[in-house]
């Protein structure tokens, strides 16, 4: 890729130049053949011509529904072939939540994986304003054109005039916690300038580092560290199509992964692995975990157990979406995301923007080439998301006297009782080293007299049988007064989201739902990102 300082190709030309240089070697690897550089190039340029007859051209957006597998790289790449833009959908939403998506970005037509049928076609019933739709696998498609025969369209690949600084390469909708998700637009720019840094940050190595996906990629963390980055630098990528620790295991040693991509619930059921299974990691160099805050005694048993590094990391989406890591060379910093990635700048703001002083608890602030360019037709939430230049995570943090960035909590989970702020990380940390615990969340309720107090939803470990009494006595040896929950609820699961991450809506909804409150979710915020 050639980039000179402060500009960088569009993806199509930065992927077309890699696969001139190294078109004989594997870029997918699966339980079917390998995917070449050259079989990727030629197999989008028929998807991409074959939109450009089907009417698609620049700036049109095209939702892009399907599992971890070579089919979504190839779909996402001829998307973007044609000038037009991804709007990758999240497999955990039902009908009704697509459709909103698919109708709020003004799509023209859909991508779906024959498994997700059903679903898509529920959504479709809803969203009128599709022109087409393209099944990708299972054989007959309803009138559906079928990506296996786009591939071998025949027809020439257009060859659009994109500007990396302008024109939109993907719309990740994001719903959180406020009800209407949001698309985060991400440009060319955006998206390369964040490979272009994760390259430098993870010191990966061209031809060599080949990334174990099993994080979903229509999430931004697994979409542009597992996808884009290998796309576009030369390594390679080995999407797996659901989280198993078996699965992944032999993945890894068939196809000699170098590099893990997780979130710490993940971590926390790879730990159950047995001794025989760990011997297939022995080609992984490192981990990364980011999605969520990692637990130090989460991280500290795998470490231990796998005697793998995991090297932990931050951002948001609408950040492309990565802003920092620990980094591989250097001090680590057990409970720090690490420090900005090459490009990246960050730091602590009070409400007003003003930026605070190490130690100082604030907002996390970021800017840089990787930061989105706004909201999908959201102006005013685009406006609030920012001071000035700087976007807003949400995250609450300080950084220390050496600029290790440290996440406190997200600002909108903080509990406040009696006038003073309760962490729930805090209180989670606790739990996790609790030797019973397998997993815990802690979210504020609301009280009468006390304002709010935290409320524990607990997952014990296989076997174990804690009482709740038991751990409340925990969190009174290790937290002050005001942290103890007031509540520690057993749980054999806690809800999720597709890439793992812990929905403390939904446990906050069970909470209202449990004091007699009458609130169902909102369409289109089943989803917290």
């Amino acid at each position: 890729m050639s980039r000179s300082e402060g500009q960088y190709d569009a993806i199509p030309a930065a992927f077309r130049a890699v696969a001139r240089e190294r078109g004989a070697q594997p870029v997918i690897l699966g339980a079917g053949p390998d995917w070449t550089f050259r079989d990727l190039d030629r197999a989008s340029d028929g998807v991409a011509a074959a939109l450009a007859q089907a009417g698609v051209g620049a700036g049109d957006r095209l939702g892009l529904y399907c599992l971890n597998s070579p089919q979504f790289a190839l779909a996402y790449l001829a998307i973007l072939k044609a000038g037009a833009t991804v709007v990758p959908i999240n497999l955990m939403l039902n009908p009704r939540e697509i459709a909103f998506i698919l109708d709020d970005a003004g799509a023209k037509a859909l991508f779906y994986h024959a498994d997700l049928a059903e679903t898509a076609a529920r959504a479709r019933a809803e969203t009128p304003g599709l022109a087409f739709a393209v099944r990708i696998g299972g054989g007959e498609a309803d009138g559906d054109a079928l990506l296996e025969d786009l591939v071998e369209s025949g027809g020439q690949p257009p060859s659009p005039q994109i500007d990396p600084d302008e024109q939109l390469a993907a719309i990740l909708y994001t719903s959180g916690t406020t009800g209407r998700p949001k698309g985060a637009m991400l440009t060319h720019r955006n998206l390369m300038a964040n490979a272009a840094s994760i390259v430098q940050a993870l010191a990966l190595s061209p031809g060599q580092d080949r990334m174990l996906v099993v994080l979903p990629m229509f999430h931004a963390f697994a979409a542009t560290v597992g996808m884009l980055t290998p796309l576009v630098h030369g390594l390679s990528l080995v999407p797996v199509g659901r989280f198993d620790p078996k699965l992944v295991s032999a993945a890894i040693e068939d196809h000699q992964a170098t590099v893990f991509l997780g979130v710490p619930s993940m971590y926390s059921l790879l730990l159950r692995l047995d001794a025989e299974t760990l011997s297939q990691w022995r080609s992984v160099r490192y981990c990364v975990s980011g999605g969520a805050a990692m637990p130090r005694a989460v991280m500290a048993a795998f470490e231990e157990r796998f005697g793998i590094p995991v090297l932990e990391g931050d951002g948001p989406t609408e950040c492309s979406p990565v802003t920092c890591v620990t980094p591989l060379a250097g001090r680590r910093k057990p409970g720090s995301v690490g420090i900005p990635i090459p490009g990246v700048e960050m730091r602590i703001a009070a409400p007003d923007g003003t930026s605070r002083e190490d130690g100082e608890h604030g907002e996390v602030c970021v800017r840089g080439p990787n930061v989105m360019k706004g909201y999908w037709g959201l102006p005013e939430e685009t406006r609030q998301s920012f001071f000035e230049n700087w976007f807003r995570t949400g995250d609450l943090g300080y950084r220390d006297a050496d600029g290790y960035f440290f996440l406190v909590d997200r600002i909108k989970d903080l509990i406040i009782t009696n006038g003073m702020n309760v962490y729930p990380r805090m209180i989670e940390e606790v739990l996790y080293r609790h030797p019973a615990v397998a997993e815990a969340a802690v979210v504020g309720e609301p009280h009468d007299l006390h304002g709010e107090i935290p409320l524990a939803f607990v997952v014990a470990k296989p076997g174990a049988e804690p009482e709740p009494a038991e751990l409340r006595e925990w969190c009174r040896e290790h937290l002050g007064r005001h942290e103890i929950p007031r509540r520690i609820l057993l749980r054999e699961s806690l809800p999720k989201n597709a890439a793992g991450k812990i929905l403390k809506r939904e446990l906050r909804r069970h909470g209202e739902l449990e004091r007699g409150v009458d609130n169902p979710l909102t369409p289109g915020a089943g989803s917290e990102s």
